[in-house]
């Protein structure tokens, strides 16, 4: 472990690193893991939560000595919901238990985070092969990171991640409601949208070990993660969907009015009333969504001030120990 590294990660001893492992059916690598991350944070605790697996798994995890819990209702969102809401630690590092991940760079990765008081630092994944990297899977992450950074702000190059270290405001604070694999672009979303200090690092990615197949299925994943943007965009940006919707309403009412707004000019007349009112209730379906985007806007902003809220009731990370040391040298 580097020596800067080290140094940091004494600012956190106090309190404590936790390392979770969201598996499933991961039992020739989760040992592996455990005593990877073992070995880079000896006084941490590893958390291996098992999703239901059936090929012992967590009896595996045990043996490693990790902290086994179970959360039986498939999908990583879910798991990742339960780590959250049940584990207290002053720092979280999560991280996929397939063997594809460096826990070499974890150390590295705890200590900016907590040298700079960040929330979040992601590792980006690097590969010089192409069978840790699939390219279907390289391609669908592209896009998704290109539609979240073209909606939230570019600042992240590899959206859907499994090795992420966290601070405790952070976790304490996000409302995880995605079931699966789309989590990783909820919680990117959630350090844009709330202007989280965040950063990315470039970490290796291997390919998986012979006889772990890959939980991810490209189509089925992809277009789960699609439908949370979606999701996404109407919870944390209502305003410009609607209007946008609105905008289309009203370019419609006044296609359809057009023809009959030359006649009424020059007649006074009202030809096709059935048209007319098409028109009529286009304008009005226009109306109702630019009002319906004023006030889930308003709502939303009341949401983010309640998560801005939560999140600081929680110091930043080593925020505590820091403070302890100042006080001791003023008044030493």
């Amino acid at each position: 472990m580097p020596e800067a590294a080290a140094d940091t990660i004494s600012v956190v001893s106090d309190r404590s690193i936790a390392v979770a492992i969201p598996c499933l059916n991961e039992a020739p690598t989760v040992a592996a893991v455990a005593a990877d991350f073992r070995a880079a944070f000896p006084a941490a605790t590893i958390y291996v939560y098992d999703n239901g697996s059936t090929d012992g798994t967590a009896q595996a995890a045990t043996a490693a000595g990790a902290v086994v819990r179970s959360e039986t209702t498939r999908g990583k969102g879910n798991v990742v919901r339960r780590i959250f809401a049940d584990v207290d630690a002053e720092v979280f590092v999560l991280v996929d238990g397939d063997a594809t991940y460096p826990a070499s760079a974890a150390p590295a990765m705890v200590a900016t985070l907590v040298d700079r008081q960040l929330d979040m630092v992601s590792g980006a994944r690097t590969t010089s092969g192409r069978g840790a990297y699939r390219p279907g899977h390289r391609v669908g992450n592209a896009l998704i990171t290109g539609t979240i950074g073209l909606l939230f702000g570019r600042r992240f190059r590899d959206i859907l991640t499994g090795y992420r270290v966290l601070s405790r405001r952070f976790v304490k604070s996000f409302p995880a409601l995605s079931a699966g694999f789309e989590i990783e672009t909820e919680i990117a979303v959630h350090a844009l949208q709330m202007r989280l200090p965040a950063t990315e690092v470039d970490v290796p990615y291997s390919e998986r070990p012979t006889g772990s197949p890959s939980k991810l299925r490209t189509v089925r994943d992809g277009l789960a993660i699609a439908r949370t943007i979606l999701v996404l965009i109407k919870e944390e940006k209502p305003f410009p969907l609607f209007a946008g919707v609105a905008v289309a309403f009203e370019a419609a009412a006044t296609a359809v009015a057009w023809p009959l707004l030359a006649v009424y000019l020059a007649t006074g007349l009202v030809p096709r009333l059935p048209t007319a009112v098409l028109a009529t209730g286009l304008a009005l379906l226009g109306a109702l969504s630019l009002a319906a985007g004023v006030l889930l806007d308003a709502i939303t902003r009341g949401r983010r001030e309640a998560k801005r809220l939560q999140y600081l009731r929680f110091p930043a990370p080593g925020g505590d120990a820091r403070d302890d040391e100042s006080r001791a040298c003023r008044h030493s």
